[in-house]
């Protein structure tokens, strides 16, 4: 995983849906687990940032991820 992504996955603002607005790293891993079982995680960079959100949070490591908010 490269530092960029980790950056993007802190600063990323999901677009649509439940919880539009927030960033990927504060997204409730139930939410992402029910992309994952419905194999339907967005096209493109979104759907491969929130996939590696997913497994950041997963093996807890999300307090790593934090901190890289920006204010």
């Amino acid at each position: 995983m490269e530092k960029e992504n980790l950056l993007e996955i802190a600063n990323t603002v999901m677009p649509f849906g439940k919880y539009q607005g927030r960033v990927l790293i504060d997204l409730p891993e139930e939410y992402l687990l029910w992309f994952a079982r419905k194999g339907e995680f967005p096209n493109g960079k979104l759907g491969m940032l929130m996939e590696m959100t997913l497994a950041i949070k997963i093996e807890g490591l999300d307090h790593l991820v934090k901190p890289l908010k920006r204010s």
